[in-house]
Parts: structure tokens; sequence; C-alpha cells
């Protein structure tokens, strides 16, 4: 029989935002638990306002499929169909492992390219703000601390991702071959969580993504970057979303910002825009008001260094406060690597470019459940949660859904083991540090060259050589 299509209900929307919970074991696990809410997700507008089929992988069986593969070390369609088949999602599709016919992944493979983008940037809002709603620690003097900073992802050029993301160039002549997706990404200060993204080819700078994320964000939020978001556009895209900035500026533009020789202190300033400034359409060209700051930044065992930083809060916030907001920006740096290394993001293996930001979502989305279970271990054992070691609770998190998924009764004994395995995993106290090391790699021997250009020309390179037998 053909399957019939139904319209889903709707309903009221809940509150986005909850307000903070104590840090006792059942309330935390329920938090946890309403990372990911079946019912809240099936009210979000992407999925109440468009019909499905009532297929077996309906929308919240392919999002926490996606969200399983970047969990696993095993990160195939295969590896998540054996798991379907295990019963591992039984719990979002009653039946599910039992109804299954096929050991082909082509029904799984057609549900994420059905599923909706629009679908997943919901889920990762609601997500985020959950994560903020379980620990009032995450503001700082009403603000909500953002990091923001810029990576890029490598694809295979199949399908349209040549035309989406063109290839890089290179300072060879030969052809490129990888194609390159630009990210900019916001992180939480105190979580370490990921708050929201925008994506982009090399075509768009990190400046311009950046300026976007920030307009579609509006709130009382700091933003906090590095020299390569110190410019006017940034200032003025904040300005206009109601939020302020802390943006560390290069030499050059502070000693033309503050129009004389530098020297340290604390200046009171006007940003006007220039002739070579690029300002964002749809905002305001009036400057911006500010101050900078200019300090040198001395700690033991390191070579002193000056800061150049502009902030569009007034005098009632203290320099020296800010200067240390500014000391926590190393740390989306070890929040990117965790993406890229840890959830398998440093390159898609996608055949589109629709797909390819869906598995990037994805990604994010299981970064956040680890720095979830990270917030809970840190509130049940009173510690900072960047203090504990994000690989750890990965490996740890794994495991507690495997029994999850076996069907295991799960109470609050395994998620008090959980929190308390999560909460032993610190990161070590490196007093004097670590020695210093050479950027060099010792590579194997390998037996075949390295290939250059399509693989379908080194096809027909070798066809036209091959000896007849």
């Amino acid at each position: 029989m053909p399957s019939q299509k139904r319209r889903l209900p709707s309903r009221p929307n809940p509150p986005a935002r909850p307000g903070p919970i104590r840090s006792d074991l059942p309330q935390l696990l329920a938090s946890f638990r309403n990372l990911l809410p079946c019912r809240r997700l099936w009210r979000l507008p992407s999925l109440a306002q468009a019909g499905f089929y009532d297929r077996l992988f309906n929308p919240i069986v392919t999002l926490w499929y996606l969200i399983f593969q970047r969990l696993q070390v095993d990160s195939t369609l295969q590896a998540a169909l054996a798991d379907a088949w295990a019963g591992g999602a039984d719990r979002f599709c009653r039946g599910l492992s039992r109804k299954l016919r096929s050991l082909a992944t082509t029904a799984l493979s057609d549900a994420r390219q059905r599923l909706p983008l629009s679908f997943l940037k919901e889920v990762l809002g609601l997500q985020a703000d959950r994560i903020l709603g379980l620990d009032p620690k995450t503001q700082w003097r009403g603000f909500g601390l953002r990091l923001m900073d810029g990576t890029t992802l490598r694809l295979r050029p199949y399908g349209d991702i040549p035309k989406q993301f063109p290839p890089h160039r290179n300072q060879s002549r030969r052809p490129a071959y990888w194609c390159l997706l630009r990210v900019v990404v916001l992180f939480c200060v105190h979580t370490g969580a990921a708050l929201g993204y925008a994506a982009g080819s090399l075509s768009w700078s990190e400046q311009v993504l950046a300026a976007r994320l920030i307009l579609e964000n509006p709130g009382l939020f700091l933003y906090i970057g590095d020299r390569n978001f110190g410019i006017f556009r940034l200032a003025q895209a904040a300005r206009a979303a109601g939020a302020e900035v802390l943006l560390r500026l290069t030499q050059q533009r502070a000693r033309r910002l503050l129009g004389r020789s530098l020297r340290l202190g604390i200046f009171d300033l006007i940003w006007a825009p220039t002739r070579h400034d690029q300002p964002q359409e749809g905002c305001s060209r009036d400057p911006v008001h500010g101050r900078l700051l200019i300090v040198r930044v001395q700690r033991p065992g390191f070579r002193s260094q000056t800061l150049y930083l502009f902030t569009s809060l007034d005098a009632c916030y203290p320099a020296e406060e800010l200067v240390a907001l500014y000391g926590l920006r190393w740390q989306i740096e070890l929040n990117l690597r965790h993406l890229k290394t840890q959830m398998h993001l440093v390159q898609l293996e996608c055949k589109s470019a629709a797909m390819a930001e869906k598995e990037w979502v994805a990604g994010l989305l299981a970064y956040n459940l680890i720095r979830a279970v990270m917030l809970c271990a840190a509130l049940a054992a009173g510690l900072r949660p960047l203090q504990l070691s994000f690989s750890a609770a990965r490996r740890h998190l794994q495991h507690w859904l495997r029994e999850v998924g076996q069907g295991q009764i799960l109470g609050l004994r395994r998620w008090q083991t959980l929190l308390v395995l999560v909460g032993r995993s610190r990161l070590p106290h490196r007093p004097f540090g670590r020695p210093p090391e050479p950027r060099a790699q010792r590579h194997l021997r390998q037996s075949f060259p390295p290939l250059f250009g399509s693989r379908a020309k080194a096809r027909r390179q070798f066809k036209k050589y091959q000896p007849k037998n």
C-alpha cells in the first residue's frame, strides 16, 4: 500500500529558554534528556509547517543518526543502520528494529537528504539555549560572552560541491583538488558550547560571515575576537544588533585610530569609517564610540606582549577585567581543534553541498551533547566545565549512549557514574608548560606516488599507457 501523507498538528510553543536549575542528579538528568526533546522538535517551525510521509526513518530518527555518526568512531551509514537493526532508535520510533527489512542504506541516505537544513539550525538554537539555561554563571555583568573565530573544512569535488565551494588556489601550477567550506562559529566562553555558525565559500571572508552572524543573533552579548575581526564592520554590526564588542586591533590600525604615537593607557575615541573600510549594508554608518586599551601583558616564562584592544563598553567596565576576558579567547582555538579532530569534521565525506552543511551542523549538535555532559559533571563536582577533558567525556558518553541503545534501564545510579567518571577526568596542571617541539612529522614510506589532478584523468592516463597482455 502507498504511504499516506499526514500533516503534523500545530501546538503552542513553550518558552524557548528555561531558567537555571539546581545541580542535583535528577534535574541534571532531566535537563540533559531535554536537550533533544522529541515533542518540542516536532513543533519547530520547519517541521510544523511542512508535511512528511509516515516513513520508518522519520525526521527525529534521521536527526539522531546524523548525531550518532559523529559520536562514534565508525561514522559510516552501515554502522548507523546496524545500530537501527539492534534497536538503537526504537525509543524514537516504536518497533523500528522489527519493521526493518533491508540491509541497504538507501532509505537512511534518502532520509538524510530530505531533512531540511533549517530544521537542523533550529535544533542547534534550541540546544544552545537549553545548555545556557543549565548554569547562570554563563553571564558576565548581564552580558552573554561570545567567542568568534573561523576555519575551513575540506570537501571532495563531488556533485555540485565544486560549484558551491570552488577549489582553493595553490601556488603550484597543478589544478587544485580539494574544495573548501569556510565557517565562522560562536562559542560560549564559560561552557565551550557552539551557539551558532555562518558558512560560505572562500569568496566570503570571515569578517563578512561574522557580521552576518552577529546581525542574525541580536541581543545583549559581548563579542570577543582577534585581530582578524578588529575592523569597523564588526563594531558597526554589533551596534545594530544591540551588542558590544571586545576586539583586538593591529598596531597599524590602532595608530590610525588614535591619530598619534602609541603609548600604554586607556583612550576614548570615535571610530569613523575610512574609504578603505567596507561598512555593513543596511547598518548606520555613524561613527562608533568606544575605548582603546593599550596594555602590556607579562607572564612568567613568556615574552611580554602589547595588546591593542577596542571595546564599545564605557568606563564603568574596568580595563583589567576586559583584558582578562580577552585572555579567554585562546579557548576557541581548542574548541575548533576538538570539532575538527574529535568530531571528525576536518574533512566531510559528502556528495552534495547541501549535505555537507547538514553534516557540519550535526557535528555541532554532537559536540554540544559532550559539552552538556561536561557542564553537568562540573555542576555536580563544583568545578569549571573547561577544567575537564573533552576526549575523556566523549568516550564516557559513547559508552553511556551504547547502554541506552541496548535498552538497559538507566537510572540515577548510572547517570551518577557517568558524571563521576567525567568529573574525575580533569586536565593536567602543568606549572612549567610543555617543552617546545619542532613542527615536523615522520612519514612512512609509501609505495605509491601522490595523485595530482582528478582520479578520472589518472584512469585515462593509466589505460593509455597500460601494456597490452
